[in-house]
């Protein structure tokens, strides 16, 4: 006798629907996502309204919820849906080598924390970010973007990603975090290859040993670094738990800023409304920023909250233990909230691309990563003003992931110019 299929068990419609669904269910990886999230997005809302079955990688079901309404709900309500994956309830089902494993296996980390534990530690990041001065931050951010510049500003071409998009984030939260310089580099390749193909698993045990020996080292000789205050802050934290902490903020950050910065520069190389900034302007790269976090937002879904009794959401029967993935990007395309002028959008923050609820990004993470953004994009707007794209727009590819949208390489071409120095 076959086991129960836990996912068709959620649905308490007919046997004959539950059927019918499952076998509907979109995928939500492959061609047709990489190639055109927003379409499916819209295709899923269409079809589904604004919680619908889908397949993830490996053939894992999962409900995808893309509307507005229901993210904020989900967020808004941490006690129904948690964020502890040992609630999930299909586990079972899951392939020991499958690929999401990383991102949903429990860890650790005050990303799988729950209650008062999650409060406290989140509580203790945001306080010591807060105290980040962001005028030095960005005059790091604009030296950074020169020195980075002066690699590549005399040959007339370059891949705006690997080169720098990439690149500046890193080498900046390494600093903020008290990261000695000539250690960056090393962090950096570590870095890409965790989060590659291959054995990225290697890499991360070695960015974690690295944190971990740079918590140690701060904890004996404190500096004016984010390390050390988040130290100060919680002194009775267990160091695995400041170790896991400080690399998952350390990487998050690197990624969604690097993809913000190259997600932005894309926009600005292929659309005409912002030419103007291409000869200098500045007053367009706040505008491509903030297009850039409706439109094409670095994180395209988040995964996940589990239920952790039976209830409904958008229509759907929901069981205890079962999976959500916030669509994040899809509840931007949200007619109900959707700007009907991106030129006017301008402090309209009603995007889902830093999160919302109690697991948002903390103040002030926003407001730095837009730092390290806008910096980067000006200065690199100011040393090569006449940058274009050196392939046809069609033949930009995106990262494969599920969770990313962002670009594997930005080619371009310029005219030489000087070299300012370290």
């Amino acid at each position: 006798m076959s086991s129960p299929d836990p996912i068709t068990e959620a649905w308490p419609q007919s046997d004959q629907e539950a059927r019918r669904i499952r076998t509907d269910a979109i995928e939500l990886f492959g061609p047709r996502f990489h190639q055109d999230p927003a379409e499916l997005y819209r295709a899923i809302r269409a079809q589904y309204g604004p919680v619908a079955p889908i397949v993830l990688e490996g053939g894992v079901h999962a409900w995808f919820v893309g509307d507005y309404r229901e993210i904020n709900q989900v967020c808004g309500n941490p006690d129904l849906f948690a964020r502890d994956s040992r609630r999930w309830n299909a586990w079972d089902q899951v392939p020991q080598d499958w690929s999401l494993n990383p991102f949903v296996r429990y860890q650790p980390t005050m990303a799988f924390a729950e209650g008062d534990e999650y409060r406290h530690r989140i509580g203790i990041f945001g306080d010591a970010l807060g105290v980040i001065d962001q005028f030095e931050l960005q005059r790091y951010c604009e030296t950074t973007a020169d020195r980075l510049i002066d690699g590549f500003a005399t040959t007339g071409s370059a891949d705006l990603i690997s080169q720098f998009a990439y690149q500046l984030p890193l080498f900046v939260l390494a600093w903020v975090c008290g990261v000695p310089r000539d250690d960056s580099p090393i962090l950096l390749e570590d870095l890409v290859a965790s989060v590659g193909d291959g054995d990225s698993s290697a890499a991360h045990q070695r960015i974690v040993n690295r944190i971990r020996r740079l918590i140690r080292r701060k904890r004996e000789l404190p500096g004016p670094d984010l390390t050390s205050r988040w130290l100060e802050g919680g002194p009775e934290l267990p160091e695995e738990a400041l170790t896991q902490d400080l690399v998952t903020a350390l990487t998050a950050g690197q990624q969604t800023v690097a993809h913000w910065i190259g997600n932005a520069l894309r926009l600005m190389l292929t659309d005409e409304r912002f030419a103007v900034t291409l000869t200098g302007g500045r007053r367009s790269v706040g505008h491509a920023l903030n297009e850039v976090l409706w439109e094409d937002t670095p994180t395209q879904n988040y995964i996940g909250r589990f239920a952790t009794r039976d209830t409904e959401l958008g229509d759907r029967q929901i069981r205890a233990g079962d999976m959500l993935v916030l669509g994040l990007a899809a509840g931007n395309t949200d007619p109900r909230i959707r700007p009907e002028s991106y030129a006017d959008s301008i402090g309209n923050n009603a995007f889902l691309s830093f999160g919302t609820g109690d697991r948002g990004c903390p103040y002030p993470a926003p407001q730095l990563a837009e730092t390290m953004a806008r910096a980067a994009i000006e200065v690199l707007l100011d040393r090569l003003p006449d940058v274009g794209l050196s392939v046809p727009p069609n033949q930009l590819e995106w990262v494969p992931s599920v969770w990313m949208r962002g670009l594997l390489a930005l080619p371009v071409e310029f005219s030489p110019s000087y070299i300012i120095g370290d």
